[in-house]
């Protein structure tokens, strides 16, 4: 009878202490069919997943549970940056979210994420490549809205402009670099051969007239070869002060403008000039011969992306200075190529959304833009942040920003959809034109007649 007894109470107990161990658990399950489901740990943080079909699961983890996330890149020369300085950064401030950065080569990147987007198998921040290529992914439900995330607020229109749907109302990536346009000049050689830094294009001409008169050096070290360099380093470096910036590109894009208008006939005028200051047979002078006639000394000026900057302060033996493109009179308003190049955003099957969003708000912090743009010299900040840069080459082309207007390269958006591409239509006809084959008249002609056989806007009229 004690026995019976004695094992009872020991049932008890045992119900006892099970009842109240489900009282600190809660758990509110709906079977399959797509209502939510919410489970609630001790003590724990608020997590929320997408389950299969799409329906919403929270789940609340255990406090101190680490998040990991992983961005996908093309940047894989940025590597060591990301490793050594921003992730460390960041996670110094967010102990629980862990972030590797996970790059693919640049040429095999848009193949492979696509595959792994579609395969479930990305990582959950996608490093944006500007205009239609993410504007694709966001058109395939592969990159969330993030319109809302606190911190966007930060970027100018010009500087959202390769991340935004067409009618301007979904957000889709956090801006985070772009790159100037200018010139690079040897210091020395400016010194040496008397010239002063030119701001206006009397100057300029009267700067090049004097480089090639001396003797010693190129005035300019550009070639037509690979033809992108004449319509990038040369036709939208110097365009803005002709089709004032963003008034310009806008207005082709709706429709207002013309390549035939006399801008963008002024603008290859100009650029025909340049012919006479390029070294000998530059019509066979590629890329990276040019980049090597700068550095070593054989040429004072270079039309340039501020993209060079890292690669000349490691290759140039003499002092480098730059100036913007120079204005048609003394006291125009000036306008400059800053033109949106990389962003980072969300990927919408992300199990770690919240995490990630926490990330993106970081991304878009005065803090994050000084520590990438004096990592990555030449890539500046997208930003409203003031930021210093360290390196002084660097540091000029940013200051433009204070005293001109930006805009981006006007193909870029919209217009080289269709057939025949814009972008590779200004790659010819820009060569062309300094090759003297074409006069800027009949470049202008092809650039519009090539954006009239596929582009409504512009077939009016």
């Amino acid at each position: 009878m004690k026995r019976t007894f004695t094992w009872m109470i020991a049932i008890v107990a045992v119900l006892l202490i099970a009842a109240a161990c489900s009282s600190d658990d809660s758990s509110d399950t709906t079977a399959a069919g797509g209502d939510e489901t919410t489970t609630t740990a001790a003590g724990g943080d608020e997590t929320t997943t997408t389950a299969a079909g799409g329906d919403e699961t929270t789940t609340t983890a255990a406090s101190g549970d680490t998040v990991e996330l992983v961005i996908e890149s093309w940047r894989n020369d940025d590597l060591a940056i990301w490793e050594d300085t921003i992730i460390p950064a960041f996670e110094a401030q967010n102990p629980n979210i862990k972030v590797s950065f996970a790059p693919t080569a640049p040429a095999e990147y848009n193949a492979v994420l696509q595959g792994r987007l579609e395969g479930g198998t990305a990582g959950d921040l996608i490093t944006c490549r500007p205009f239609d290529a993410s504007l694709d992914l966001y058109d395939a439900g592969h990159l969330a809205d993030i319109t809302d995330l606190p911190g966007m607020e930060n970027f100018s229109s010009v500087a959202q402009s390769a991340w935004i749907t067409d009618d301007g109302t979904q957000k889709f990536c956090v801006p985070m670099a772009s790159v100037i346009h200018g010139f690079i000049y040897n210091a020395d050689a400016f010194a040496e051969v008397g010239v002063d830094v030119p701001t206006t294009e009397d100057e300029f001409f009267a700067a090049l007239d004097a480089i090639k008169a001396d003797g010693t050096y190129d005035a300019l070290a550009m070639g037509t070869a690979d033809q992108w360099e004449a319509a990038t380093m040369g036709f939208q470096n110097i365009g803005p002060n002709y089709w004032k910036g963003e008034e310009g590109r806008i207005g082709l894009i709706e429709g207002t403008e013309k390549f035939t208008d006399q801008q963008y006939v002024d603008t290859y005028n100009t650029l025909a000039r340049w012919a006479d200051y390029m070294p000998g047979g530059f019509e066979a002078i590629a890329y990276p011969d040019s980049q090597a006639l700068f550095t070593l000394g054989g040429a004072a000026i270079y039309p340039a992306g501020s993209w060079e900057i890292g690669l000349f302060n490691e290759q140039a033996e003499f002092a480098m200075g730059a100036f913007k493109p120079p204005v048609k009179a003394a006291g125009d308003t000036c306008y400059i190529s800053d033109h949106t190049d990389i962003a980072l955003g969300l990927n919408a099957a992300s199990p770690n959304a919240d995490a990630a969003k926490t990330f993106l708000s970081w991304v878009a912090s005065d803090e994050f833009a000084s520590m990438y743009a004096n990592s990555l010299p030449g890539f500046f900040s997208l930003s409203n942040h003031e930021v210093t840069m360290d390196d002084p080459l660097a540091q000029e082309f940013l200051s433009w920003r204070g005293d001109c207007e930006s805009t981006i390269r006007n193909s870029y958006q919209i217009l080289s959809r269709g057939e025949p591409n814009l972008e590779n239509e200004l790659w010819a006809v820009s060569a062309t034109v300094i090759n003297s084959t074409a006069t800027p008249e009949a470049g202008t002609a092809i650039l519009q007649e090539g954006l009239e056989a596929w582009y409504p806007p512009q077939q009016s009229g």
